[in-house]
């Protein structure tokens, strides 16, 4: 791929999703026609509602605010990938959580949870509910991400309260007592797993 541009590209790939990035934006439409053909070759489709060319990088971001717009994100992996940049104003690719991954964790958590109280007691179903809970952020609570991680362990920690007290009113917790009984179990807490600083390659741009 790279021999067939004029300036830097890069390709990423994981199970069936994949991201090329290219320097300029002849060679990622040069790309983008050369993937179809070379698919329809073999009678496939390239999933057009999955697939965009954007622009995207410091000089991206540069473009969009001199036309009053935010530059263009996309969705790798669970992530969305935005434009940011450091405190000393460097660009940098920040990355939050999705907007559809983000509901999907706290809607299945919640199916898991309704079905857990019918057949696992209290105490069991806290402690499957704690490598659940900490399954998700070892995944997501990567650098930049800690705000929306931290919304995702306060709501599901209010779907398992209001679900271990649909199990026994008669014997619910209170909000005070359901977080002492966490503090017990070493309920997760938000920190960075993921530090991707040492990575971040700073341009003053």
């Amino acid at each position: 791929m790279r021999r067939q541009c004029d300036g830097e590209a890069h390709y990423f790939r994981f199970a069936d999703d994949f991201l090329a990035c290219f320097r300029y934006k002849a060679d990622a439409e040069q790309f983008y026609r050369q993937l179809k053909e070379r698919l329809e070759e073999f009678g496939l489709e390239l999933a057009e509602e999955k697939t965009h060319c954007i622009e995207f990088g410091c000089f991206a971001r540069q473009d969009a605010q001199a036309r009053g717009h935010k530059p263009s994100g996309f969705p790798f992996l669970g992530f969305t990938h935005y434009c940011g940049k450091t405190k000393k104003g460097y660009f940098k690719v920040k990355r939050r959580t999705s907007r559809k991954k983000f509901g999907q964790s706290l809607h299945n958590f919640s199916d898991w949870a309704r079905m857990a109280r019918r057949v696992l007691r209290k105490g069991e179903m806290i402690r499957q509910a704690r490598i659940r809970v900490m399954g998700n952020l070892n995944y997501y609570a990567i650098t930049d991400n800690t705000d929306l991680c931290s919304t995702y362990l306060y709501r599901a920690t209010q779907i398992l309260f209001k679900w271990l007290n649909r199990k026994s009113q008669r014997k619910g917790y209170n909000w005070a007592q359901f977080n002492q009984v966490l503090d017990l179990l070493d309920w997760p807490v938000v920190r960075v797993r993921k530090d991707l600083n040492p990575f971040r390659r700073e341009e003053a741009c």
